[in-house]
């Protein structure tokens, strides 16, 4: 399942920077998160990295999104062969 910012995000930048697949971006009124790239830190770390640092817990599962730890996994190694 990927992550997504809720508004209650205050854009205190700390989260876009500690996303190892650069899944997160600013968007136009907060930071927003492609479900494409994000993977929970899967492949990387055992806990999502943003939601770690998050001052203001905003950052939950998509239930758009959802996806297995081995669909998340997948994506983690397709995006590292290909360089994304």
């Amino acid at each position: 399942m990927s992550l997504f910012i809720t508004d209650e995000c205050i854009n205190c930048d700390v989260c876009e920077p500690e996303c190892p697949n650069n899944a997160i971006s600013q968007g136009e009124e907060i930071y927003e998160i492609n479900p494409s790239l994000c993977t929970e830190c899967v492949g990387h770390f055992d806990t999502p990295q943003c939601v770690e640092v998050c001052p203001v817990d905003c950052i939950p599962k998509d239930p758009d999104y959802e996806e297995t730890h081995e669909q998340l996994l997948g994506k983690y190694n397709f995006l590292m062969a290909t360089g994304k």
